[in-house]
């Protein structure tokens, strides 16, 4: 079966555009986010820059979600802000960003955006995968406030241990596009 046939047809356009614009195949490995090494970097930043882009890439998560329900989507800071907001716009729901630390001033929050609480239906997402280190973290964060993380979300999986992670809390994990997609080595 050809890989297309695996794939939606929003799917199968954000791996077009992540090989296209986000994906360098480099000479020399380079030290990922998770301290991983690989030839292959993907900046999904880069390669959604484009509203067009971006929109295909919130109905692409959308359309793997299936009809799971969800009032508030976000993720850790910078990997999923402009994904978090395209696809809010796109579900009329709310968005946030989970600070890496807590803000030093002010009000001190580590989440920023719509407010969630224990009435709040989460989606988290991210852009790259690899270990799931940040998407964790923003996973621990909006635990912390007793919201209900109801799927978990990324554009791209580089490997196979997020999944598992998630399957440990009972959280649906969902990968648009894989490293098998983009025929890269998993990380």
């Amino acid at each position: 079966m050809p890989m297309d046939a695996l794939l939606t047809p929003s799917a199968a356009r954000l791996r077009d555009t992540i090989e296209r614009d986000g994906l360098d195949r480099l000479p020399e490995p380079v030290v990922l986010a998770s301290g991983a090494e690989s030839n292959d970097y993907i900046d999904v930043k880069r390669a959604l820059a484009s509203g067009p882009e971006l929109d295909n890439a919130a109905a692409a998560v959308l359309n793997a979600i299936g009809g799971i329900d969800f009032d508030a989507v976000g993720g850790l800071t910078l990997g999923a802000d402009h994904i978090a907001a395209a696809i809010a716009m796109r579900a009329s729901v709310g968005w946030f960003a989970v600070r890496k630390q807590p803000k030093a001033h002010g009000a001190k929050r580590l989440i920023e955006g719509t407010r969630i609480d224990k009435r709040s239906r989460v989606l988290l997402v991210d852009d790259v995968v690899t270990k799931g280190g940040s998407i964790m973290q923003a996973f621990d964060a909006v635990r912390s406030v007793e919201a209900t993380v109801v799927a978990a979300v990324t554009l791209v999986d580089r490997g196979d241990h997020a999944a598992p992670r998630f399957a440990g809390h009972g959280v649906p994990y969902f990968a648009v596009v894989t490293y098998n997609d983009l025929d890269i080595e998993p990380v």
